[in-house]
């Protein structure tokens, strides 16, 4: 797929608070779940709102806008660990031994993008609400969708953004709706700043791979420099002014395995559906202010699949501005 599916509407769902969802991203990453949950959730959505009826319009791309978390860590001091739960599993009442899980605690607002045909208003209204009672029921990330009156945001209601006007009523109607999820960041793709990172560490070093580039956005190395002229040094951070708040980032999985046909594998989960081993894909993202970005492109996450080479991937379209660049 080259780019993100065509859509019609954005549909806007404000200020879900989400508790205990999965803070453990991929084998490498922890904190902000993966962006492949939330295109689960989507697909997900998308189902259950077909089996209700509601089969007007179609399912294209996600955006997620954080307006606050809390992982459930231990504060204070360099090494951190997960909160934990001991909990009754066996048929006696008596524990098992603790696997570790971690949690976090979410504020996010989800923005979907759909494509729909004839869509009357009063009808528009009534699947919105339909679609908001489904989420209520679902798990984001593994996390429980707390009602929005018991998180205080019962003023809060979803909306539809009609993007199917010119360019320039596209552009404002999309401006507003950026307007109107402040404070919040959203969570772009950043698969440039892998390449420029790469060429940067092969002018000292010819073998250094795309790994050695991935850990070295991933982390924030200090220095001593004492180079300066009045005899007094400094601590030197890797990350500059102006960088950006980069974050590393499962997108998806690449194939192990060739295919194999639907219930040939044992204990696979669907046994109606071709099975394959894979493993995670990392990239680069970058969290940035909803009102940082000029189009709904930038925001939106696609799924990006190309099972003969082996990947299951996630994809977002954002390209920073020119000064960005430099």
């Amino acid at each position: 797929m080259s780019g993100c599916p065509d859509f019609t509407h954005l549909l806007v769902l404000p200020r879900l608070h989400v508790q205990n969802a999965n803070a453990i991203s991929s084998p490498l990453t922890h904190g902000f779940p993966s962006m492949t949950a939330f295109l689960g959730l989507m697909w997900a959505l998308e189902r259950r709102a077909v089996a209700a009826g509601i089969d007007r319009m179609a399912f294209h791309a996600v955006g997620v806008v954080s307006h606050g978390w809390q992982e459930q860590a231990t504060e204070g001091g360099f090494v951190k660990s997960f909160r934990l739960t001991r909990n009754p599993v066996d048929k006696d009442g008596s524990t098992a031994a603790i696997v570790e899980e971690g949690r976090i605690h979410l504020d996010v607002s989800l923005v979907f993008a759909l494509s729909a045909g004839d869509w009357e208003a009063e009808q528009q209204q009534a699947d919105i609400a339909a679609l908001a009672e489904l989420v209520a029921g679902m798990r984001i990330a593994g996390g429980t969708v707390v009602a929005p009156e018991s998180a205080g945001q019962r003023h809060l209601h979803p909306w539809l953004v009609d993007l199917t006007g010119d360019s320039e009523a596209t552009k404002k109607a999309f401006r507003r709706t950026c307007v109107r999820l402040l404070p919040g960041s959203a969570l772009v793709g950043r698969d440039d700043l892998i390449d420029k990172r790469l060429n940067a560490l092969q002018d000292g070093n010819p073998d250094a791979t795309r790994l050695d580039a991935w850990l070295s956005l991933s982390r924030i190395d200090w220095r001593y420099d004492d180079s300066a002229s009045n005899g007094k040094g400094g601590w030197q951070s890797s990350r500059r002014k102006g960088d950006g708040w980069i974050v590393p980032i499962p997108v998806g999985y690449g194939a192990l395995s060739d295919l194999h046909p639907p219930g040939t594998v044992r204990n696979a989960r669907d046994a109606s559906t071709p099975f394959r081993f894979v493993e995670s894909l990392y990239s680069a993202g970058e969290w940035i202010g909803m009102h940082r970005l000029t189009s709904p492109r930038q925001l939106l996450w696609y799924a990006d699949s190309r099972p003969d080479e082996g990947l299951y991937r996630c994809r977002n379209d954002y390209t920073p501005p020119a000064d960005a660049q430099d």
